[in-house]
């Protein structure tokens, strides 16, 4: 007999990413030998730009995991915009990636109305595109190669 309980549970959360760790580590060679190693840690990584009063102007948020550089944000501030600073950030975090965590790749997510133009230009390449993500928007994966 068994019972579904739809309650959030951040004990029961951490016990199922766990086991599903473990799964996927005896299921994946790879995987198996990623665990445990220090490119098994998601490593946060920020980058930040900001004025002489020390305001905020952009930023870049992302974390390593696996060789790889995931960017969650990256945002510059309307008066800035076009100045290249969202090009300097994320050569900065790919710099980063690539020297201290041993970053081989990078990944992003964008909506069609951001900024799938400027990663492009950065040298990276639409992997997925999922429409309808919300409803009357597109959803961009796209990687790059670091070097």
């Amino acid at each position: 007999m068994f019972r579904i309980e739809t309650e959030v549970d951040k004990e029961r959360s951490l016990l199922l990413r766990s086991l599903l760790r473990e799964a996927n580590a005896a299921a994946s060679p790879v995987l198996g030998e990623l665990r445990g190693t220090p490119a098994d840690q998601h490593v946060p990584l920020q980058v930040w730009m900001l004025d002489e009063d020390g305001a905020l102007v952009a930023g870049l948020d992302a974390y390593t995991w696996a060789f790889w550089l995931h960017v969650d944000m990256l945002w510059v501030a309307e008066p800035h915009r076009g100045a290249g600073l969202g090009s300097r950030l994320l050569a900065e975090a790919e710099r980063i990636a690539h020297e201290e965590h041993e970053c081989r790749a990078a990944r992003v997510e964008t909506w069609d109305f951001q900024a799938p133009g400027f990663y492009r230009l950065q040298g990276y390449e639409v992997v997925s595109v999922i429409p309808d993500y919300p409803p009357g928007i597109k959803e961009f994966t796209l990687t790059k190669r670091l070097a």
